[in-house]
């Protein structure tokens, strides 16, 4: 168990402080999925989106443990979920694989702006047809001199309306190569990138997303991260951090749910007596307690095997199960307990559960996790029929 210094207190109230101010209009935007640009400057302002980057670039440094422990501060601060997932956005799908994969070059020209909040980034890897299948992406890069040129549609790219930096995977060698797909950055700005009209969702409304079109968007070779052929690699260390970073906002929002439930049974009066009274209903708020513990351990469990280099592959796909999946019961779990008023959009109750179900979907869907499970577990092993 991680046992929190004074500074990494204070830097979580800070988060905190600041969610609670940024977040203060959700309601209002939540309807016709308005981003809060004031929101993302008062992130700015405290320095958010350097967290986990290096001095150099005008980071903060702090480890990964740390930066996940601000993320939960924000979540628990913030009611605008959509504003907490296209900051964890940035920070994980741009300003991670630059500082880790990047040349000194990109890391000079790209990396302040992206500590700094004053370039949003976002990464392409969906495609309209290939769901989660990413090694047969059908964006491709082809070699032309000094360049590449970059031709596809990618699709549910969060922060794509707003974004300035994108990293777009393409394949650059046969389909279902692990070394066929790379990773490069591109300015929003780039000629032939075109970006779609925001998508309407379900949930994390605030959260802009859209389709991107490359229509031969020809990308300097200096803009690859890594190698050419290493995009999974990048992928893959990508991910690890979104799940993390993600799920410990998502830690911040059940916590304060469980909060406000408990007030809400102690308070609430029927037939005489407190609704906590109820055995149901004070068996739920104990499972709600029991979700919250259970995802933090997980979480930063799984952080502490990460941070010592130790395989995570397995704790990441459980660790993503069980977040997501608990998020959705815990939002369900307040909906009833606050009945009416769960249900009316008036108290946000109900916004919580349509932006938990977002989380058994991104970052690998719950039945994709559970099927990597299995073929861990050697599950999918087929075996010769005997006999005739």
């Amino acid at each position: 168990m991680i046992r929190w210094s004074d500074e990494q207190k204070a830097l979580r109230a800070v988060a905190e402080k600041a969610g609670e101010a940024v977040g203060a209009d959700h309601l209002e935007r939540d309807g016709p999925g308005s981003f809060s640009w004031d929101g993302w400057a008062r992130l700015r302002d405290i320095g958010l989106f350097g967290a986990p980057f290096d001095a150099a670039w005008g980071g903060a440094e702090l480890d990964l443990p740390t930066t996940m422990y601000v993320l939960e501060g924000l979540g628990h601060g913030c009611r605008d979920a959509g504003l907490t997932f296209s900051a964890v956005t940035h920070l994980v799908s741009t300003g991670v694989p630059v500082q880790r994969f990047g040349s000194e070059f990109l890391k000079a020209r790209y990396l302040p702006a992206v500590c700094a909040g004053s370039m949003i980034g976002a990464h392409a890897i969906t495609e309209p047809e290939g769901g989660s299948d990413v090694l047969n992406m059908r964006t491709t890069a082809v070699a032309d001199g000094d360049a590449f040129v970059l031709k596809g549609i990618k699709s549910f790219v969060s922060n794509g309306p707003i974004a300035d930096l994108v990293v777009v995977y393409a394949r650059t060698a046969a389909a279902g190569a692990l070394d066929g797909i790379t990773a490069f950055l591109v300015p929003a700005d780039t000629p032939g990138l075109g970006v779609g009209a925001p998508i309407g969702k379900m949930g994390l409304r605030t959260s802009p997303a859209s389709e991107l079109f490359l229509d031969d968007v020809r990308v300097p070779r200096t803009h690859v991260l890594g190698a050419v052929g290493s995009g999974f690699l990048v992928l893959d260390e990508v991910m690890k951090w979104e799940i993390l970073c993600s799920f410990a906002g998502t830690l911040g929002e059940m916590c304060h749910r469980l909060e406000r439930c408990v007030d809400q049974v102690r308070n609430r009066v029927q037939f005489g007596v407190n609704i906590g009274a109820n055995q149901a209903i004070s068996h739920r708020i104990v499972d709600m307690r029991m979700d919250v513990e259970t995802s933090r351990k997980w979480l930063y469990d799984t952080t502490e095997k990460f941070a010592d280099k130790q395989g995570i592959a397995t704790d990441l796909a459980i660790t993503k199960l069980v977040v997501s999946e608990a998020n959705v019961r815990s939002a369900l779990a307040a909906v009833q307990i606050f009945g009416g008023a769960g249900y009316s959009t008036e108290y946000g109750i109900e916004k919580e559960l349509r932006n938990a179900v977002a989380g058994t979907i991104y970052s690998g869907t719950s039945e994709m996790q559970r099927q990597r499970l299995a073929s861990f577990m050697g599950l999918h092993k087929s075996t010769a029929r005997q006999g005739s």
